[in-house]
Parts: structure tokens; C-alpha cells; sequence
């Protein structure tokens, strides 16, 4: 295990989570799946209490640990993409696995984690400062899943 490692709570559905990510995302893999060695409050012993697993290169570990806590935008995996049919092809995974879209590039997985799928052209144009960056980031304003050549288009102005 990494020294330091993100913990994902999860209702009881943290190994399909996990393999659901692994399938979905380049540099993901799914680990060590730890079953409970005895019984535990949302648990039996032999369920599946933790999953190693690794998100685009981030070590994780998801939790079994009941509905007492639940996902919330607060916390959220951000993933840079190259170009629209990456943008498109991880947007409509998620979504389309049960996934719910939201505003500016931001979706939520079947599971309730937050996940904003951002072209990196969006990243630089806000890096960019200036009226290059507002028009970018008033185009982003109006969209859902981001559209590479609208923003690019504001960029230019």
C-alpha cells in the first residue's frame, strides 16, 4: 500500500466501484480485495470490506463501510483529457453506467462519487488569464459534458 492512499467510503459496492474505474480509465487496476474477518455493524464476516485499487495512476482504497456517509461534491477525481472523443468516451461511461451528468464538466458515477472530465484546452485557457480566459470560462459556463470546440472557439473570441 502507497504511504499515502485516498479512502473512498462506500455503501457495500466498493469492488464494483473499483473494477467499474479499472475498465473505465488508462493507469487504473484493481488490487488486493480484503474480505472482514469477523462481523462489523453494515457487515458479515467474509464480506468484501476494502479494495486496493488504482485510479489514473492514484492509489485508492474504496471502503465497504455502509450508508451512514455519502459522496458529495466536495471531494471529486478530476481527469485531463486530450481532445473530445476522450472527453466524450469517459463523460459517457460514467453517465451511461448509471451516472448522473451536472454542470461545467462535472458528473457523479452510479455510486455518487463526483468526477470532472476537463480538456486540458480549458485548463490552459484558464490558465491564460485575461479576456482569453473569461470568454472561456463563460463558454464553460453554459455546458454540461465540455465541448472542445466551443472553448476553443471563445479562446479565440
Amino acid at each position: 500500500m502507497a504511504k499515502n492512499t485516498i479512502c473512498v467510503w462506500y455503501d457495500k459496492d466498493a469492488e464494483a466501484a473499483a473494477r467499474f474505474y479499472a475498465a473505465t480509465f488508462p493507469d487504473s487496476a484493481v488490487g488486493a480485495v480484503i474480505r472482514a474477518p469477523g462481523d462489523y455493524p453494515d457487515g458479515k464476516q467474509g464480506d468484501v470490506l476494502v479494495v486496493e485499487f488504482t485510479v489514473a495512476g492514484i492509489p485508492c482504497i474504496g471502503l465497504n463501510g455502509g450508508p451512514a456517509f455519502k459522496h458529495n461534491e466536495a471531494f471529486s477525481f478530476q481527469i485531463a483529457t486530450d481532445d473530445q472523443e476522450e472527453t466524450d468516451r469517459y463523460w459517457n461511461a460514467i453517465v451511461g453506467n448509471g451516472g448522473q451528468e451536472s454542470e461545467c464538466g462535472w458528473c457523479k458515477d452510479k455510486w455518487g462519487v463526483s468526477w470532472q472530465i476537463t480538456p486540458r484546452v480549458l485548463s490552459e485557457a484558464l490558465s491564460a488569464g485575461g479576456g482569453e480566459a473569461k470568454r472561456a470560462f463563460d463558454a464553460m459556463m453554459t455546458m454540461r459534458k465540455i465541448d472542445i470546440a466551443a472553448i476553443e472557439a471563445a479562446r479565440r473570441g
